[in-house]
């Protein structure tokens, strides 16, 4: 027979409950561990990580890129809308327009009492018809830089991948000072 099976096992635990307050002692821990604790030289390395990383992201370096703007197509895109102007670059400047015009204060009798001048109402109406008219021609330009670019992809790729014309309409629509990443091509250079 062997020994384990011999001996007698122990009915408690081999040592003392510990206190309510030894609990708690033992179950406190700092709201920043000190693990977490980042010195100055750890901080200022994190942000020279970011900068290099949001510039590698403006220059269209791939390896900064996030996924939705990967790959030869999407650059291809990029390049294609980049180089010529759309009707949709133009919306914020004309939304503005709008939020100005409606705006505009109504200085004859019919204003003064709370209601608009059909002069005041006749502008604001024209204006916003001219919105929506806007806003029609850019998505119709939209989907016709969608063709012209599946077109150029078809003969340089052989196929195009899905959500590429999207991108790129999109990327049309976007004010050109605010694009992400930045044109890699002047108005009039067209991508090869």
């Amino acid at each position: 027979m062997s020994d384990s099976t011999n001996q007698p096992t122990q009915s408690g635990k081999g040592q003392p409950t510990p206190s309510r307050k030894e609990r708690e002692a033992a179950n406190k821990r700092p709201l920043v561990p000190t693990a977490a604790k980042k010195t100055k030289a750890d901080r200022r390395k994190l942000a020279e990580q970011r900068a290099k990383a949001r510039a590698g992201f403006e220059a269209g370096d791939e390896r900064y890129l996030p996924i939705r703007d990967k790959g030869p197509q999407r650059r291809f895109a990029r390049d294609f809308v980049d180089a010529r102007f759309t009707a949709g670059e133009f919306m914020i400047p004309m939304m503005f327009a709008v939020i100005i015009a409606t705006l505009i204060p109504d200085y004859s009798e019919a204003g003064e009492s709370g209601t608009l001048s059909d002069s005041a109402a006749t502008v604001q109406l024209t204006v916003l018809i001219a919105l929506y008219g806007f806003f029609a021609i850019g998505v119709i330009d939209a989907i016709l830089l969608g063709r012209k670019l599946a077109k150029k992809l078809t003969v340089k790729f052989g196929d195009v991948e899905k959500g590429v014309k999207l991108y790129a309409g999109i990327r049309a629509f976007q004010f050109r000072p605010l694009r992400a990443p930045k044109p890699q091509v002047r108005r009039g250079e067209h991508p090869q």
